[in-house]
């Protein structure tokens, strides 16, 4: 068996974004790496703007005169600018956002304006030139860098986009990952249950899990336990150009475990095949061709928790992500007993609004009982021979 550090060290080695880019509406655009840069087709504001609602006003004509009425002359509002020229003695009304018109320079804010018959206004304060407009090309200017290629878009970035006139981006391609569960006990959700059948669980928690690490999941079904049936889906994989094949069960040495005879069967040389960890000490990992391979346990809490620090890692590295923080400080909610040589990932919860973070592991950690990983915020890591520990003692542990 190897650590659990060298065996994520062998996964992500020479693990790189991928190459390939296309381009997508700016609707599918959040949370994918943009490829190319993002440069503004225009510029924003491209008028002057008031940034309040009021009258657009001369400035001198109030410092001359603060109690000199003005006339109103029209109106300008979002989408329907005044065409005119504000003059001596003259004033708009205007709205937050609406163009200044020509011959104004400051926006006197409604509320230092007094109303008075036949369409005047008397100022009640003064205002200074330029007070309360954004002027044209505040926020940018045509031609400027907006956003830098390799950044991974956010709701802002995207925002950003859209004002600058881009309908489409250019973003890296998202990693294909084929995902396919084996074994002659499984069956999908809702399909009738024949004697000693359970239904496949694993093969849509790490679908979902590709997903969110910015991948794209690929559905590969479930393999009987032939090894002609699994060869057959390796093939497909290679053909639609998988960039990780995904096997769920199958990874240990049982007689029915027939994935590494298959991997071996095609010359695919494992860089490992146990991990001493806790749960989750059956994995293979390998690669034939470009193509990685990871053989991920049958178990549902092996399933998950492997994927979640192996499989995780590698896919936002090939989706070009940022390396996510993995282990984080927080303190013992409960006490535990020694560990032995593995490496304990105990599914726990982080009590609520705790500081530092206060880990609970669950009673139960058996890792078939689904339901207990779904129930967890957080893998609470436990070194090999780790003496027993209190409560209130400080510990690493991963969040989910």
């Amino acid at each position: 068996m190897i650590s659990v550090a060298e065996a994520l060290q062998r996964i992500l080695d020479d693990a790189a974004a991928v190459p390939d880019t296309e381009t997508v509406d700016l609707s599918a655009a959040c949370g994918r790496i943009l490829a190319s840069p993002v440069s503004a087709n225009r510029t924003q504001p491209g008028f002057a703007a008031s940034a309040m609602d009021g009258y657009a006003v001369r400035a001198g004509d109030l410092a001359a005169d603060i109690n000199q009425p003005l006339t109103v002359i029209g109106e300008s509002a979002a989408g329907s600018a005044f065409t005119g020229t504000v003059r001596f003695g003259e004033a708009v009304r205007i709205f937050t956002g609406a163009p200044v018109p020509d011959g104004a320079d400051a926006v006197l804010i409604q509320e230092n304006a007094e109303k008075l018959p036949d369409s005047r206004i008397r100022p009640t304060a003064p205002v200074a030139a330029g007070r309360n407009i954004r002027p044209a090309g505040t926020d940018f200017q045509a031609g400027s860098l907006l956003i830098a290629a390799c950044r991974r878009l956010t709701p802002g970035t995207v925002a950003l986009a859209a004002s600058a006139g881009h309908p489409r981006l250019v973003v890296l391609r998202r990693p294909r990952v084929a995902i396919l569960a084996t074994g002659d006990e499984l069956v999908r959700p809702g399909e009738p249950l024949g004697p000693s059948q359970i239904v496949a669980s694993n093969s849509y928690g790490v679908a979902a899990l590709v997903e969110a690490a910015g991948g794209r999941a690929l559905d590969y079904g479930i393999a009987p336990d032939d090894e002609a049936e699994i060869s057959a889906r390796l093939d497909q994989a290679l053909a639609e150009k998988a960039d990780v094949f995904v096997t769920i069960g199958g990874a240990s040495v049982g007689d029915h475990d027939l994935v590494g005879t298959v991997f071996a069967s095609r010359g695919i040389a494992l860089d490992f095949w146990k991990v001493a960890m806790r749960p989750g000490k059956p994995l293979m990992a390998g690669r034939l061709g470009d193509m990685r391979i990871l053989g991920l346990p049958g178990n549902p809490a092996s399933s998950m928790v492997t994927a979640n620090l192996f499989l995780r890692p590698l896919i936002k590295r090939l989706a070009g992500w940022p390396d996510e923080i993995g282990e984080e400080d927080g303190v013992l909610g409960a006490d535990l007993a020694a560990n032995d040589v593995r490496t304990d990932f105990l599914r726990a919860r982080i009590e609520p609004r705790s500081t530092p973070p206060r880990l609970l592991p669950l009673a139960r950690q058996d890792s078939s009982l689904l339901s207990v990983y779904a129930e967890a915020d957080a893998l609470l890591i436990r070194p090999p021979l780790a003496p027993a520990a209190q409560a209130g003692e400080p510990c690493r542990f991963i969040r989910l």
